[in-house]
């Protein structure tokens, strides 16, 4: 009997060293696990049943997703207070671009707090949210509908697209299914949840209206930032190429969700189109595409890793200018015209030269710059890509690997000041100082002539622009332009000035993508 005992003790104390072995081994693979991967476990548990894509019942898919929005409150600490947006500073610049409904902007009159919203993806904690809701926050509240609150961590924040994936300590809590934003449709049907003017959760609904819009309010500076009385905002790659739609969101709802009919999320919203700071009829969200990509990133590796294919094209505000300096008829390029390609890069290793038009990537058309720069920014370093692009009307094919970041950026630094200083395409003289007295400036140089080919002429910088600023150097001479230009980081070169008109400008160069 003793023996029997032993061996039985052993063969259980045995089972449960194999158990909490593998419940260790699984805990540590479930850490890096992908976001969809979670949701694969738990919608196989939780089961949806909502509205088809064509009912306009938005009943089911309200209610399947409303418990997973989240309320964020997020308090700041140090010398600079934030506000929840909740009224103009007397700057309608700020007011239309910094304002995110619900992101913190720099003021001394508001109190430390700000709000938004933020999306449940996993039932173990993860939620995402936009960047500008959580950025500098000392402290993060989550608050969910049902009135449980938990304290947030950041897990990462990405500017250049927005994005920032938190977590909170719990499990079992609701989750918004992951839909495809590749498979959006003009002219489909919303609906848009968050938590807009502190009410609690909204619902609201509307149509897409417009895919991979590109409005230029990422890392926008704000007007203090042009008459230098701070430093000017770091240089970004930002990556724009919103789902349009006409659902109301306002303040608050930053962060929030937008969803099919069947109750997927398709977009994360972020923007509006609004000269007031409200609702007026456009808004704007993350393709949730993007999103998978960048919080897996945040997951596996801790930070953003995005592969670079080595090419340059003309933004979108800048394409028609582009195009009609060139002699080009808009209406003949369908895809994205390539302006430059990076020695070295994987553009260059696959082929592609100036000129060719990129017309698909991964099989997929392209009708956009922002379109191709949202499906570049989904790649890593390694990744291939298939291209498809036309040279001289012919059309041809490659495949490309892409390179990281730091590859590009040695190539970049290993430029001579000179050589950059070619690229622009511009001669400068000094400028008066009845213009500074004018515009309010301390430094600068103007425009004197403009070559074509060069990046100003490009990018539609006209001869008479004042130049204040390249990449966050002021510039007071023409000989500050040399070391200015070997300054520029994240493959970008950034101009700040004022426009033939008076206007105050900040444009930023992709010298590669």
């Amino acid at each position: 009997m003793k023996k029997i005992g032993i061996t039985l003790l052993t063969a259980i104390f045995g089972g449960a060293v194999a158990i909490g072995g593998y419940k260790l081994i699984e805990n540590n693979n479930t850490d890096k696990t992908s976001i969809e991967d979670r949701q694969k476990v738990y919608f196989a548990n939780n089961p949806m049943s909502v509205s088809s894509a064509g009912d306009v019942d938005f009943v089911q898919a309200a209610a399947a997703v409303t418990p997973a929005v989240v309320h964020i409150e997020t308090t700041y600490g140090g010398g600079s207070s934030k506000s929840q947006g909740g009224g103009s500073n007397g700057d309608p610049f700020e007011d239309m671009f910094r304002d995110w409904f619900g992101g913190p902007r720099n003021t001394q009159r508001a109190p430390a707090m700000a709000s938004g919203s933020g999306v449940i993806v996993s039932d173990d904690g993860y939620i995402v949210t936009n960047n500008h809701v959580v950025e500098d926050a000392t402290k993060i509240e989550v608050i969910l509908p049902d009135k449980r609150s938990f304290q947030a961590k950041v897990i990462g924040r990405d500017p250049n697209t927005d994005l920032a994936l938190i977590k909170v300590t719990a499990s079992h809590l609701p989750v918004v299914k992951l839909g495809n934003s590749d498979d959006v449709q003009v002219g489909e049907w919303v609906l848009a949840v968050g938590y807009p003017l502190t009410l609690n959760t909204t619902v609201t609904a509307g149509i897409v209206s417009a895919k991979g819009r590109s409005i230029g309010i990422i890392d926008q500076p704000s007007q203090e930032d042009y008459y230098n009385r701070r430093q000017t905002p770091k240089v970004s790659s930002a990556i724009e190429s919103f789902i349009q739609t006409d659902a109301a969101i306002n303040r608050g709802n930053s962060g929030g969700a937008l969803v099919n009919t069947r109750g997927e999320l398709i977009g994360i919203n972020a923007a509006i189109a609004s000269q007031t700071g409200y609702y007026a009829g456009y808004g704007f969200a993350i393709p949730v595409n993007l999103a998978k990509k960048i919080m897996d990133d945040f997951i596996k590796f801790g930070a953003v890793r995005r592969g670079y294919l080595g090419v340059s094209y003309p933004g979108p505000t800048t394409e028609d200018q582009f195009f009609k300096e060139k002699g080009i008829n808009p209406g003949s390029v369908k895809g994205v015209y390539v302006t430059g390609v990076q020695p070295g890069s994987a553009a260059a290793a696959a082929g592609l030269k100036e000129g060719d038009i990129i017309t698909s990537i991964n099989g997929a058309a392209l009708s956009s710059s922002s379109e191709f720069a949202e499906k570049i920014a989904r790649q890593r370093p390694g990744d291939k890509v298939q291209l498809a692009y036309t040279r001289d009307g012919k059309s041809h094919n490659a495949t490309a690997t892409l390179k990281g970041e730091e590859t590009l950026k040695a190539a970049v630094n290993n430029k001579s000041a000179e050589e950059l200083y070619n690229a622009l395409g511009a001669s400068f003289a000094p400028v008066s100082g009845v213009q500074k007295q004018r515009y309010k400036i301390n430094s600068g140089v103007v425009v004197a002539d403009v070559r074509d080919g060069g990046l100003f002429s490009n990018f539609g910088i006209e001869k008479g622009t004042i130049i204040t600023g390249i990449n966050d150097k002021p510039i007071n001479k023409v000989d500050d332009i040399d070391a200015a230009l070997s300054a520029g980081r994240n493959n970008m070169i950034r101009i700040t000035g004022i426009s033939t008109d008076g206007s105050r400008i900040m444009m930023s160069f992709p010298m590669v993508q």
